[in-house]
């Protein structure tokens, strides 16, 4: 399942900033001919958003966002363990909390539309908050059990990471 999340996501990102470079070099072809495209703005500006979101997930999934790996394997055991318990908890608590919060601005903004584009609901664009944190709880979730096991062994993710792929490399 984590693979299946993971190559999804690497999709959708490459999707995401293949658009978004497209919309910049033409919004600058354009520009260069004066004739500046209005919507140009606002459709970066949420790409740019979703990139966001959705890269988060993709981080979590693979436990690269910024964490204290040293700080947390000098705890001894088994206050390290209730560390990453804890940590989990208010992660997870967090993104429950702005999926929520999302939720309630989808309906806030219930009938908008982007000013430049009409016909694009505001609801759309802004849709990434709630599916990109339940992506990220997803994600987390997700690595827990590997980030868990390497944490118990006393190893830095990053490190059993890299071990896992040279005993992979080893087999073939």
């Amino acid at each position: 399942m984590k693979n299946a999340i993971e190559t999804l996501l690497e999709w959708v990102l490459i999707l995401l900033m293949v658009t978004l470079t497209v919309v910049v070099v033409v919004a600058v072809v354009y520009r260069k001919l004066d004739a500046s495209l209005s919507w140009y703005d606002e459709v970066a500006s949420v790409l740019l958003s979703w990139v966001t979101y959705y890269g988060a997930a993709l981080a979590a999934l693979k436990r690269k966002h910024i964490g204290f790996d040293t700080v947390l394997l000098s705890i001894p055991m088994p206050a390290r363990m209730w560390a990453v318990a804890l940590s989990e908890v208010l992660v997870v608590g967090f993104f429950v909390l702005l999926a929520w919060a999302g939720w309630e601005v989808l309906r806030v903004l219930e009938g908008m539309t982007l000013i430049s584009l009409t016909w694009v609901p505001v609801q759309f664009t802004q849709s990434v908050i709630p599916i990109g944190a339940a992506l990220f709880i997803i994600c987390e979730l997700a690595s827990l059990p590997e980030y868990w096991r390497a944490t118990a062994n006393g190893v830095s993710f990053e490190h059993a990471e890299i071990e896992e792929e040279i005993e992979k490399a080893k087999l073939s």
